[in-house]
């Protein structure tokens, strides 16, 4: 059953569209990602998923509303939670403060506690130092952090836009370990991601977005044994 389902989205900033007229949709419990280029898209399609860009066209189906037009808090509050590219955390604030943040629209303590158990059992290196600011954090600490606040809102829907985009190898790796989990335990993601690789080995499906529009889509594994993808992506002849 798809969780998420995208007809003819256009996005756009001034005159120029950047997204045009895009299908995808994503299964409940899946991964799935979106790879392409530089300037492909990829991360204005989740800006428009998210809300934070407004549609100029078309229609974005989240557990069967329409989202579309719906302004991000709203969008927030149905499920959808996005991991921002360059991770974004608050950098003033203490790793605790961040996690909190995460759980905002959270009212009941008991669950906040609960949330923050698991996140920190998932991350032990933030629960080491949860009063350390996170703006004196390494990238990937940042990353973790940034997926652990995302976690604390429960999200129905994840939205990871370039997790591993600045990291050092090792922490690459352990983003990557991270997502696998997640999907173990059955969360759905939709991952834009400029490592094809790594994205590819992780996802159950994959788009292809090319200046805007899906130029190839199918299981993972289909696309990553497409020539094209492999000559265009994957660094072989």
């Amino acid at each position: 059953m798809s969780v998420l389902k995208v007809r003819g989205l256009t996005l756009g900033y001034n005159r120029t569209d950047a997204v045009k007229g895009i299908d995808l949709d994503v299964a409940e419990g899946a991964v799935v990602s979106l790879i392409g280029a530089n300037g492909a898209g990829k991360t204005t399609t989740l800006r428009g998923l998210s809300g934070l860009l407004k549609a100029r066209a078309g229609s974005v189906l989240f557990q069967g509303a329409e989202m579309a037009g719906q302004p991000a808090y709203k969008i927030t509050r149905a499920g959808v939670i996005q991991v921002p590219e360059g991770r974004q955390v608050f950098a003033n604030m203490t790793i605790e403060e961040n996690l909190r943040m995460g759980a905002y629209l959270v009212q009941d303590k008991a669950e906040i506690a609960r949330r923050r158990v698991g996140v920190l059992e998932r991350f032990p290196r933030l629960g080491e130092r949860l009063q350390q600011l996170a703006g004196l954090l390494s990238g990937g600490e940042q990353q973790m952090l940034a997926i652990g606040r995302a976690l604390m809102a429960d999200p129905k829907l994840l939205l990871l836009d370039e997790p591993s985009m600045g990291l050092a190898p090792l922490f690459i790796e352990e983003i990557f370990a991270i997502i696998r989990a997640l999907k173990v335990e059955g969360r759905t993601i939709l991952l834009v991601e400029q490592n094809a690789q790594a994205a590819l080995e992780v996802s159950d499906h994959a788009y292809v977005l090319e200046s805007g529009r899906i130029k190839l889509q199918g299981p993972a594994t289909e696309i990553a044994s497409n020539p094209e993808v492999i000559a265009a992506y994957l660094g072989a002849a």
